[in-house]
């Protein structure tokens, strides 16, 4: 904690202590460190994850991006999943030469393990649909999951839902919707009859874009944060948040926008100079929306109002990671056993390591990972509060009591929201939980 020299020469803090449950993570977050402890072993599982993460990351951006503008409003979007090579080959923003900010030192293109696994999976070589049909595939049903929820949590955060239901959102979505459709006679028929059902897919769809470009920035940090560890460069977790915390203020305004490519033209539906930005219209309501929120595990929870299994207030939900019970199902909203077993592919060989010498060994990987990504976005989730803490508050090094008072203030006001009895907070604080 921030202290002050006395007279007599001891340090004195220049606030009382918090007396808040969490007031030794609390004092933690003040001195700048991250909601999960500095450790050897945390540095290494959550640098490990975020290698694992990045590999399906990289394909869950390209075809939320692919879906958002090539399959567009198709009725029957049965190949949604088979990425063109376009979309593969799609220059990432933030990696390769052509980038403006060049966050991660890799290629542009699609991943090389990515491809490799998307080329023989478990399995072996064979067609794409073969591939699919044995689901040996990345799970796109988690990232749509995600996208779902940000759509079902709507206005977390700056004006994007407010631009949805504004007339120039209609308008746009009116002409891609006629342009997409213009010579099919019987679905623009049903666009006359349901006008309302159509321009929600199109909602949707730009929550689909939404969530790609968030991606799309995160895949080249982990992947950075990878070669970054492998070279030494990390000595202790506060390193790899503070890392995410600049990374973030580096991107906080990158547009974030939704256009729609329909027989080669492109049709803006959210122009980029709406001036959406990644901080306020992605990166906040995604962590709001899948990090804290969600929606119970399909199959746990009844959604009857007369059986009470769900909050009455959706403020209330508190399905997402940073609450998930990964033991029994991994029962967090979003079902996180399709990211652990996408996860699964991509482990770096010292996370496999570590995994053989605790629990059952192999036989428990998909759990002790999924704990470590749970481990991993109490990480995350801290550099979003530091973020937070830097854009609304003060500096931790602020001299002034008062300040400092605020600054204690809003970190208690977060804590707050890990008394539930499901919040994981607490496991996270030994390396017993695994």
């Amino acid at each position: 904690m921030t202290t002050s020299t006395a007279a007599a020469g001891t340090k004195t803090p220049l606030i009382p202590p918090s007396t808040h449950r969490f007031a030794e993570v609390i004092h933690r977050l003040e001195a700048g460190g991250s909601m999960l402890p500095d450790t050897p072993e945390n540095l290494q599982q959550i640098i490990g994850i975020y290698k694992a993460y990045a590999v399906p990351m990289d394909f869950y951006w390209r075809d939320l991006l692919y879906i958002a503008e090539q399959v567009f409003l198709n009725p029957l979007p049965a190949f949604k999943y088979f990425i063109s090579q376009e979309y593969l080959d799609l220059p990432n923003s933030y990696a390769g030469d052509q980038s403006k900010l060049r966050i991660w030192r890799g290629g542009e293109k699609a991943h090389p393990e990515l491809l490799e696994f998307m080329a023989k999976g478990e399995t072996r070589a064979m067609p794409k649909l073969l591939h699919h049909l044995w689901h040996d595939r990345v799970n796109m049903e988690f990232a749509e999951a995600c996208m779902q929820a940000m759509l079902w949590h709507q206005g977390m955060g700056g004006r994007f839902n407010d631009y949805l239901a504004s007339d120039a959102y209609k308008a746009n979505a009116d002409r891609a919707i006629k342009a997409y459709f213009r010579g099919n006679p019987l679905m623009l028929g049903l666009y006359k009859l349901f006008p309302d059902m159509v321009l929600e897919q199109v909602k949707q769809l730009s929550y689909y874009a939404n969530l790609g470009l968030f991606w799309e920035v995160m895949a080249p940090v982990f992947f950075e944060m990878s070669d970054i560890y492998d070279e030494g460069g990390f000595k202790g977790v506060p390193d790899a948040m503070d890392f995410l915390v600049n990374g973030i203020f580096a991107v906080a305004g990158r547009p974030i926008y939704h256009h729609v490519f329909i027989r080669g033209e492109c049709l803006e539906i959210i122009p980029k100079s709406e001036g959406f930005t990644w901080l306020y219209e992605a990166a906040l309501p995604y962590v709001e929306a899948v990090f804290y929120r969600t929606s119970p595990f399909r199959g746990t929870k009844s959604y009857n109002a007369q059986a009470y299994q769900v909050p009455a207030d959706q403020a209330d939900f508190h399905y997402g990671i940073l609450y998930a019970d990964v033991f029994p199902v991994g029962s967090a909203g979003i079902p996180p056993t399709l990211l652990m077993q996408d996860m699964l592919h991509f482990l770096p060989p010292y996370l496999q390591e570590l995994y053989k010498q605790h629990r059952r060994g192999e036989e428990d990987q998909l759990i002790q990972l999924g704990i470590t990504f749970q481990r991993s976005m109490y990480n995350v989730t801290s550099a979003v509060i530091q973020v937070l803490r830097c854009a609304l508050l003060y500096p931790l090094d602020d001299t002034d009591p008062e300040h400092l008072a605020a600054n204690r203030r809003f970190f208690e006001a977060q804590m707050d929201r890990f008394l539930r009895p499901e919040a994981r907070l607490s496991d996270i604080q030994t390396q017993d939980y695994r």
